[in-house]
């Protein structure tokens, strides 16, 4: 009888240790980032150089970390319905970070979790879109690094007034991106006292960027492109105005220099896209949690100009750029 008792007890113990193996394993208790590993949801809202440029940065600092990742790149294609499904799909995963690659997927990143740890980058108003409340401070579980300095707008806005005073600056944008009707707001702010007149257009997809370009031809005398994605993914429809009609085409970085863009005072977003990669390894190893690191500017910008693209536009030369700027080569 005691043999009995003593087998059924074995039976017993087996029974409830496989369970509590199985509630362990349920319970997310042997995650993958536990084991060195780590699975990083990528949320992309459109594919073009800027935003490809960040997320080798960002690729790239997690690499020099020495983190195992795995990558799940998933772009919205320039469309808003398919940012909530492909964050959504990042949180059923339960991948250990999400990395929001501008503004919409990094607002669709946050409405769709508390808990798990976002990384933003190419964000131009990270406090106007409601995702941190402050740039002193990471929201709960939220920070990155923006892709606008301080100064850029300042600085180009000076830059048109100053070799193209009197002019009327053609702007045309999404005014669907939050991003970009804060950048509009802050030309126009900018612009006061000066000698230049903003002239707007605005899009709801890339097909319509072209003829809203074109119905500014005569209408103004410089064309002034801010990194909006809906236009910036159509950047070579406003070149090919600009170039035809010799109007001046300043950009918002330097990417749409390459592909055409005359001048701008920008950024690197390969290096935007690295400090987010340094942050998100902070945060997967445990040295610093989200609230520990508040969101940050770019480093500082400099004036970029593409000389065919001043040939190309009908640009007269001023001997001063030759000291002043950084050269871009066009993208062959």
């Amino acid at each position: 009888m005691r043999k009995f008792t003593l087998v059924i007890a074995i039976i017993g113990f087996i029974f409830l240790a496989g369970c509590g193996s199985n509630e362990d394993k349920d319970n997310g208790a042997s995650s993958v980032g536990a084991e060195g590993k780590y699975t990083i949801g990528a949320s992309q809202y459109v594919e073009h150089p800027s935003l490809d440029n960040a997320y080798k940065g960002f690729q790239a600092a997690l690499e020099e970390a020495g983190l195992d990742v795995e990558y799940n790149l998933k772009s919205a294609q320039n469309d808003q319905n398919n940012v909530k499904p492909i964050s959504d799909g990042f949180v059923a995963d339960q991948v250990d970070l999400i990395f929001a690659n501008a503004t919409p997927s990094a607002l669709g990143a946050l409405q769709a979790t508390n808990e798990i740890p976002i990384v933003f980058t190419s964000v131009t108003d990270a406090v106007g879109a409601g995702l941190v409340p402050s740039m002193d401070e990471a929201g709960a579980n939220i920070t990155g690094v923006v892709d606008l300095h301080p100064d850029a707008i300042k600085e180009t806005v000076k830059f048109i007034n100053a070799n193209f005073p009197d002019a009327k600056v053609g702007m045309v944008y999404n005014a669907g991106e939050q991003n970009s009707v804060s950048q509009v707001d802050a030309v126009k702010a900018a612009a006061e006292g000066t000698s230049i007149e903003i002239v707007e257009r605005t899009v709801a997809n890339s097909a319509e960027v072209q003829q809203a370009t074109t119905t500014l031809v005569g209408e103004v005398d410089v064309l002034y492109i801010i990194t909006d994605n809906t236009v910036v993914s159509a950047l070579e429809s406003v070149v090919g105005v600009a170039n035809e009609q010799d109007i001046p085409l300043i950009v918002g970085e330097p990417d749409s220099l390459g592909r055409g863009g005359f001048a701008t005072f920008g950024i690197d977003y390969y290096t935007i896209g690295y400090r987010a990669g340094e942050m998100a390894a902070d945060i997967l190893t445990g040295e610093k949690s989200v609230s520990d690191i508040p969101a940050e500017y770019p480093p500082e910008i400099e004036l970029f100009i593409n000389k065919d693209a001043a040939e190309e536009q009908g640009i007269e030369w001023n001997d001063e750029w030759d000291d002043t700027a950084q050269f871009v080569e066009p993208t062959k």
